[in-house]
């Protein structure tokens, strides 16, 4: 079996982020996939709160950056979340290490997860990624559309020509949200998962709450090669 690593990065802030980690290992406990969790968020640490068995590293210390390769020696499938600011950090790790060679000893493959959004910043740093780690990773842009649901300067960016026809990536979409339901999750520190059975969200919401969650985990369902251990069976959808 090949390993999976997922690396869930944009060096700008505010493009959902932690948003679609969080969602994202919700979705492999609800399907049923042993995973482990890392957070690098020092301020706000978002994916450790929702899901408290995530471990935690702290990106300004070198020998704590390991902690991306050495948990994959022992799990099959890895889910990293990054801070803003932590481009060029994992730029130079990879380059330090020597990302390909790792990657070969622990029979492991490198999904870069790069949310974007409607903003320009977003889509420079995606371009920054992929000009330094190119096919020496899987590429999996995830188009937010917390803000907007149009993307016309990724969608007409050299870097997505780049990117789709250069290193195959793939892109999926993460619908929006009602803001007021992002603020009552945060607010009673709940997953979907788990507000769907609780009585703090009325029915209306709870429904708003399992249509979004089914639309994202389509999404996730159609890109599970590049997200999921090569031997995985992608159970049926619900």
């Amino acid at each position: 079996m090949t390993k999976q690593i997922n690396l869930v990065i944009n060096g700008k802030g505010g493009v959902g982020k932690s948003f679609f980690a969080t969602n994202f290992v919700q979705y492999l406990k609800d399907r049923g996939h042993v995973h482990r969790a890392i957070d690098s968020d020092h301020e706000n640490s978002t994916l450790k709160r929702f899901h408290p068995e995530a471990d935690f590293i702290n990106l300004e210390n070198r020998r704590e950056i390991d902690a991306v390769f050495t948990t994959a020696e022992t799990c099959d499938l890895l889910v990293i979340d990054c801070r803003a600011a932590s481009t060029d950090l994992f730029i130079d790790f990879f380059d330090e290490v020597g990302l390909a060679e790792v990657l070969r000893s622990l029979d492991a493959r490198l999904t870069v997860v790069c949310p974007v959004n409607h903003e320009a910043d977003s889509v420079e740093q995606v371009r920054i990624l992929s000009d330094a780690l190119g096919n020496g990773c899987r590429w999996l842009v995830v188009k937010n559309e917390a803000h907007s649901d149009t993307f016309k300067l990724y969608e007409n960016s050299k870097t997505r020509r780049h990117l789709l026809d250069a290193l195959q990536a793939r892109e999926i979409t993460m619908p929006r949200l009602y803001d007021w339901l992002v603020t009552a999750l945060n607010e009673h520190n709940v997953t979907i998962t788990r507000a769907l059975n609780d009585p703090a969200f009325n029915l209306l919401d709870r429904q708003r709450l399992k249509r979004w969650q089914s639309r994202f985990y389509q999404q996730l369902d159609s890109a599970t090669e590049l997200l999921l251990p090569s031997d995985v069976i992608v159970k049926p959808r619900t």
